[in-house]
């Protein structure tokens, strides 16, 4: 899948989110997204790496303390 195949996807789903709301004013929508994003993400990226957190942590760009610290918030330590 190419990155503008993903930007495609997220559009997608935000007009259907917008659609859904019939109106109604949303609220928080970027704390939303980046929850609903970044679990499944980060249980791709660990699969992917064999659950080694620094590997998954240097394909995902970030320092390994804080890919630990993101797994936590979505209670994917095994």
């Amino acid at each position: 899948m190419s990155k503008k195949q993903i930007e495609d996807s997220v559009r997608s789903s935000l007009e259907g989110y917008f659609k859904d709301l019939r109106g109604t004013d949303p609220d928080g929508i970027y704390d939303l997204l980046v929850k609903v994003v970044e679990k499944p993400m980060l249980e791709v990226v660990m699969a992917k790496a064999d659950h080694n957190q620094s590997r998954a942590a240097e394909w995902l760009g970030l320092n390994r303390n804080t890919l630990r610290k993101k797994l936590l918030e979505h209670k994917l330590l095994k």
